[in-house]
């Protein structure tokens, strides 16, 4: 039985690395892994998302929408979310495959 490496069947089934459906594939799948974390850390801290949202200044809504990535939340709410967690933020930007930490 032959295998394939997550890569090959990325390419095969979502797009190849550059094109329109890789990209919007990776950016969800970005904006997924950022809820599921947001919500694991809430879960740790013992936080509702009603406190937690509390916390940030959103309605609990916001916090539900976050946490399972029905929403493209403004870049500030996402710091304030991190900040309420007590989370630390590295950011790594990469511009024409010059990487930038933060």
């Amino acid at each position: 039985m032959k295998t394939y490496s997550l890569e090959e069947l990325t390419d095969t089934y979502i797009g190849k690395e550059g094109t329109i459906e890789r990209s919007e594939f990776e950016h969800e799948l970005r904006l997924d892994l950022l809820g599921q974390t947001i919500k694991q850390v809430r879960l740790q801290r013992n936080l509702t998302q009603q406190e937690l949202g509390e916390l940030v200044g959103v309605k609990k809504a916001q916090i539900s929408k976050i946490e399972n990535s029905t929403t493209d939340a403004r870049f500030a709410t996402i710091l304030k979310v991190f900040k309420a967690l007590d989370a630390k933020i590295n950011f790594n930007v990469e511009f024409n495959k010059v990487k930038f930490a933060y």
